[in-house]
């Protein structure tokens, strides 16, 4: 822990009201920790029951239902997978939660444009105000419905996507044409803009990108933004990890730790980005943490409720990817051997957190508690200089923070580890690990 004042850095705060601030310093003022933790504790929850509703909406057949199975973690025939067909199978708002968290919840809409849903009444009929943003899936050219649909959206001030999908379809067309060495086969005719001599995968992408923009540009849509998507490999591949970073970027404050959640980790920027939400946290778990269910620790100077510790270093672990389904899933996905990505993996998974592991590790961070307590002061400059004061948290409070905090650290450190040896020798790691 020599270096430990040169990483500690000022923690943003979690987006919690002003008066709930106010509240647990006014509690820590008085002296009265239990009332202080007991607040942390409220905060936590209803942050946890936070509210996720993403809209998905097209044309039959354009691959509504496969792309919210694949923003699920789930192929098309598993169970609990949204029903695909090359039919309308969707007459009426059908909600799918994501397995991993049923707080954010993918929303298979009817088609604009069927007779039950006309543009006219559409939003009205599936309740508008239900939803936080709007995906318009197409797998050719978007049609006039789907612009109106978007300016309608746009006009009621909720953001929406233009998302083309089956691009892995058109890729292999077009691959097609190609021979083995990536020379266009057709004899007797000559490259042209559209198609080269040589086959070129990101110039085909671009030329089917500029296409629906150009054709979205003549709908009447302003500076248009189309994402490029595929079934398999969604969050690997082509414009996927790009879409699912601007959702992010565009959700409110509160909202961006329920999507990442269960988001599963497909690039250095959301496990960056999962991170520092979850850091804005620990502060208030250690807090929770030394409040009314705190007991003494046998050997160790500090009382604490270790359910909630073991609770919280669970999450990280699942968040992070660090659970046996979850690397099961990416081993499949990359296919290599679990046991491959669990080699680099050096904190405890998901089912290995116990009473005992939190115990030994609290006993670590004692140590650091004791050393540098001023540091828990400069981290959280809001609470942190009055639990100094209160000699019931003096220890208790530090303690689990460090816990907390470098538990949180060594597991986002193992999930890059995982990442990286997940994509050494694919196509995908260059620009994923940036």
């Amino acid at each position: 822990m020599a270096s430990a004042e040169a990483h500690l850095e000022v923690e943003a705060l979690p987006p919690i009201s002003e008066g709930d601030m106010n509240e647990i310093r006014a509690a820590l003022e008085k002296g009265d920790l239990r009332a202080a933790a007991t607040k942390a504790q409220e905060i936590l929850a209803n942050e946890e029951q936070i509210q996720l509703h993403i809209a998905v909406t097209g044309e039959s057949g354009s691959g509504k239902s496969s792309f919210i199975n694949a923003m699920r973690g789930l192929q098309d025939h598993e169970e609990g997978a949204a029903e695909i067909g090359v039919m309308e199978t969707t007459m009426e708002c059908s909600p799918y939660p994501h397995p991993q968290d049923s707080h954010v919840t993918f929303w298979d809409l009817p088609g604009i444009g069927t007779p039950d849903f006309t543009p006219d009444t559409y939003l009205k009929e599936v309740q508008f105000d239900r939803y936080d943003f709007f995906i318009i899936i197409s797998s050719s050219r978007f049609t006039y419905n789907d612009a109106t649909l978007a300016e309608e959206i746009q006009a009621r001030g909720k953001h929406f996507y233009f998302v083309r999908s089956k691009v892995d379809q058109d890729m292999s067309n077009e691959r097609r044409l190609y021979d083995e060495e990536g020379v266009l086969k057709a004899k007797g005719k000559q490259a042209t803009e559209i198609r080269p001599q040589r086959y070129d995968e990101m110039a085909l992408l671009a030329s089917i990108r500029q296409d629906c923009e150009r054709n979205l540009a003549r709908l009447g849509i302003r500076s248009p933004q189309v994402f490029l998507v595929c079934r398999d490999d969604f969050s690997m591949k082509y414009d996927g990890p790009r879409l699912l970073q601007t959702f992010l970027d565009d959700l409110p404050s509160e909202k961006k730790l329920s999507f990442l959640r269960p988001l599963a980790i497909t690039s250095k920027e959301v496990l960056r980005q999962k991170k520092k939400e979850l850091m804005k946290y620990v502060w208030l778990k250690s807090l929770t943490s030394c409040g009314a269910s705190a007991v003494p620790i046998p050997g160790l100077s500090t009382s604490v409720d270790i359910a909630i510790l073991v609770t919280s270093l669970k999450e990280y672990c699942r968040t992070f990817g660090l659970a046996e389904e979850s690397l099961q899933k990416l081993a499949e996905q990359v296919n290599k051997p679990v046991e491959e990505l669990k080699a680099v993996i050096k904190t405890p998974l998901d089912h290995e957190i116990t009473k005992d592991v939190v115990i030994k590790l609290l006993t670590k961070s004692i140590g650091s508690a004791v050393q540098y307590p001023l540091l828990v002061l400069k981290v959280i400059p809001v609470v942190g200089w009055v639990i100094g004061s209160l000699a019931s948290a003096a220890i208790s409070f530090p303690s689990t923070f460090f816990l907390l905090r470098n538990f949180l650290s060594d597991a986002a450190a193992d999930a890059e580890r995982v990442l990286q040896k997940a994509l050494e020798g694919t196509t995908q790691k260059s620009h994923l690990w940036s």
